[in-house]
């Protein structure tokens, strides 16, 4: 049974969380401060985690769980789901390499969907592992089943959401992808085509981490993007 931990400071809030989740068929654990939900992710990491920003006295204690959980693991599904609505809020929680960011007050069903469309992409891992499957494009190598994207032979530390966009991008060489059709292919169909940038922002900085001269994926002003294997093409 897969496990979804929900770090909220309000119990009655939380508890309200846990009792839909479970419904689903999910285990479940709750924390209300930032330090005893690290102490215990490092024990054993959650298939998932859910994290509001504002914990007690801590302003931002959600955003140093999503660091800490960061530094356990690249792809461990993580949504912010809190009432801070800033576009430097939601940015940062972006940076931070959230899959998700959701505004309070929410349903409960759209919860719900979240969760179970995040987990969906690691069951499409375990789905393909008997079967390991790669692609390589130019100096890319994706491998599905391992869910791990390699540049020049050097792995990228890609979170669930930037792998999947990767893959997207990166099986038909050329193809120009919509925002949409990324969105869709990364089981993203509920956030803004705003995040489809931010996102594409991040995977080109992480290439570029590894190789400054990265170039692959091309921006198609009015159409989306495309992935390139003619490294002497500029990005945009």
């Amino acid at each position: 049974m897969k496990l979804i931990a929900i770090v909220e400071d309000d119990i009655s809030l939380r508890d309200n969380y846990r009792g839909w989740i479970e419904k689903k068929g999910y285990a479940t654990a709750g924390y209300s401060e930032s330090k005893k939900a690290i102490e215990a992710f490092k024990t054993r990491l959650p298939d998932l985690v859910i994290i509001d920003i504002s914990l007690g006295e801590e302003d931002e204690g959600g955003f140093d769980v999503c660091k800490a959980l960061r530094r356990l693991s690249q792809s461990l599904p993580i949504i912010f789901l809190t009432a801070k609505v800033s576009d430097v809020d939601i940015v940062k929680g972006l940076i931070l390499e959230a899959d998700d960011y959701l505004i309070k007050p929410i349903s409960m069903d759209h919860l719900c969907a979240r969760v179970v469309a995040l987990l969906k992409r690691i069951d499409a891992r375990s789905a393909t592992e008997e079967k390991v499957e790669f692609i390589e494009s130019g100096s890319l190598q994706v491998n599905i089943a391992h869910m791990t994207v390699s540049w020049k032979g050097i792995i990228i530390p890609l979170t669930v959401t930037e792998f999947w966009v990767v893959y997207s991008l990166a099986k038909i060489p050329g193809h120009v992808k919509s925002r949409d059709q990324l969105l869709d292919d990364a089981h993203q169909q509920h956030i803004s085509d705003d995040s489809v940038i931010s996102q594409i922002k991040r995977i080109r900085t992480k290439f570029c981490g590894i190789d400054p001269k990265f170039s692959a994926i091309e921006t198609v002003y009015g159409g989306g993007y495309r992935w390139i294997n003619d490294q002497s093409t500029p990005k945009h």
